[in-house]
C-alpha cells in the first residue's frame, strides 16, 4: 500500500455528500466538495483508535516529584490517548461533529457512542479538572488546548439544543461542564496578563484560540465572555498593517499566524469595517500578490512529527481562506483569489491524512473535518 492515498481517490470519496445545511463551496472554476459517508467512515476510524490509545504519549505536565509521575490514562481519565491531550480533545470533537453533521452510518455510530459513553463521562472530567489544579499546571495547554475543549462544549450545546430529547447527547453535553466552567474562568484574567498576542505557526498561537472561544461563547450566549474576547481581538491586532507575508512559513508550521487573524477579525468586525481591514492587512490579496499563502506546501517526511505538521497547514490555510472569502461583499475580486486557493491547499492536505504513520494520522483527520463540515463558518 502507498505510504500516501492518492488524492485523487480521496476527492473521489468526497463528490457527493453535503453536511446538512452546508453546500458545496464555489472556487475559481471547481467546487470544493463535501464529505461522503466512506470518507466520514476513514476518519471516523482514525480517532476511535487514537483516543484509545495511550502510547505513544507526549505528555504536557510538570513534574515536581517523584509522586508526579504518572501514565496517561491516571493523569487524563477522558483525553489519555491520542499521542497528546489536545488531539485527544479535538478527536472527540470530531466524533461529535461528524454525528451532529456528518452523513450516517450505523456502524460507525456505534464504535462512536461507545467510545464517547466510556470517555465523557462526569467522573473524568471532573479528575481532569482536578489535574488542571494541581501545582504546575497553570499554563498546561493554554490557549490550544483550552480552545478545542470549548469548541467541543460548544459542539455539544449546539447538538443538545436541537435534540433536546437525545438522551446520549444529553449526558455528554452534561458530563463536559466541569472543565468547561473552569476554563471559561481562566481566560478573561489570562487575557488582561497577556500584554501581546501570541504569533507563531504553533499551537500557541493566540489569533486561533481567541476565534475557537469567540465561537464557544456565542454559541452558548455567554456575553461577558464574547465582548472580552472581541475587545482583546481589537486590542492586538486592529492596528497591524502590512502583514509580511514572504516570511511564511517556517519549516514547522501547522498554522498560519496571518490567516488565523485574518479569520479572527472577520468574526469581530462588522463586514464593512472587516473588508477595509484586510485591505490594509493584505494589501495584495485581490491581485494574488501574496504568494506564499497562496501555494500549498508539501512534506518531505510523513513520519517526522514536526515535518508533518505542514500537512495540517494546508488544511489550516484551506478553512481560513474560506472564512475570509466569507465575510467579503458579493463580487469582491478577494473572494475568487481566496476560494482557489482553499481549494488548492485542500487537495493538497487531504493526501496526507492517511498516511500510514501515527505522526500525523493521530490529528490530521481532526483538521480535515473541521475544513468540509464548515466549522467556524456555521
Amino acid at each position: 500500500m502507498h505510504l500516501l492515498l492518492a488524492t485523487s481517490a480521496l476527492i473521489a470519496l468526497l463528490g457527493g455528500c453535503q453536511a446538512p445545511g452546508d453546500s458545496a463551496v464555489e472556487t475559481s472554476g471547481s467546487t470544493l466538495p463535501q464529505l461522503t459517508a466512506e470518507l466520514a467512515d476513514r476518519f471516523a476510524g482514525l480517532a476511535v483508535e487514537g483516543i484509545v490509545r495511550e502510547y505513544p504519549n507526549k505528555p504536557g505536565n510538570v513534574i515536581f516529584d517523584a509522586a508526579g509521575v504518572r501514565g496517561p490514562r491516571e493523569m487524563h481519565p477522558a483525553f489519555y490517548g491520542s499521542f497528546d491531550w489536545h488531539s485527544s480533545v479535538h478527536g472527540h470533537w470530531m466524533l461529535i461533529r461528524l454525528l451532529r453533521v456528518g452523513p450516517q452510518t450505523s456502524q460507525r455510530n456505534q464504535a462512536v457512542h461507545a467510545a464517547l459513553d466510556t470517555h465523557l463521562t462526569r467522573a473524568n472530567i471532573e479528575a481532569e479538572v482536578a489535574y488542571f489544579e494541581e501545582p504546575g499546571q497553570k499554563s498546561f495547554e493554554r490557549m490550544y488546548g483550552w480552545a478545542w475543549a470549548l469548541r467541543l462544549a460548544a459542539e455539544l450545546h449546539a447538538w443538545n439544543k436541537e435534540v433536546p430529547d437525545h438522551e446520549a447527547v444529553h449526558r455528554w453535553r452534561e458530563a463536559i461542564r466541569p472543565l468547561e466552567d473552569y476554563l471559561v474562568a481562566k481566560i478573561p484574567p489570562y487575557l488582561e496578563r497577556l500584554q501581546w498576542p501570541i504569533r507563531i505557526g504553533e499551537h500557541r498561537d493566540t489569533g486561533f484560540a481567541l476565534g475557537q472561544i469567540l465561537d464557544y461563547a456565542n454559541v452558548v450566549g455567554n456575553q461577558t465572555l464574547s465582548a472580552v474576547v472581541t475587545q482583546r481581538a481589537r486590542d492586538y491586532y486592529l492596528a497591524d498593517r502590512n502583514y509580511p507575508a514572504h516570511m511564511e512559513p517556517s519549516g514547522e508550521d501547522f498554522f498560519s499566524s496571518c490567516l488565523n487573524e485574518a479569520d479572527l477579525m472577520r468574526r469581530v468586525l462588522p463586514a464593512p469595517e472587516y473588508s477595509v481591514w484586510l485591505d490594509s492587512f493584505l494589501p495584495g490579496l485581490a491581485k494574488a500578490e501574496v504568494p506564499r499563502l497562496l501555494e500549498p506546501v508539501g512534506v518531505t517526511d510523513v513520519t517526522d512529527g514536526k515535518l508533518v505538521h505542514l500537512a495540517g497547514l494546508n488544511l489550516h490555510r484551506a478553512w481560513c481562506w474560506l472564512g475570509v472569502a466569507s465575510a467579503l461583499p458579493q463580487g469582491d475580486a478577494r473572494i475568487p483569489v481566496c476560494k482557489a486557493a482553499a481549494a488548492a491547499h485542500y487537495e493538497s492536505g487531504l493526501g496526507y491524512v492517511f498516511s500510514g504513520d501515527y505522526a500525523g494520522e493521530h490529528w490530521l483527520a481532526s483538521f480535515a473535518v473541521y475544513l468540509v463540515t464548515g466549522s467556524g463558518r456555521d
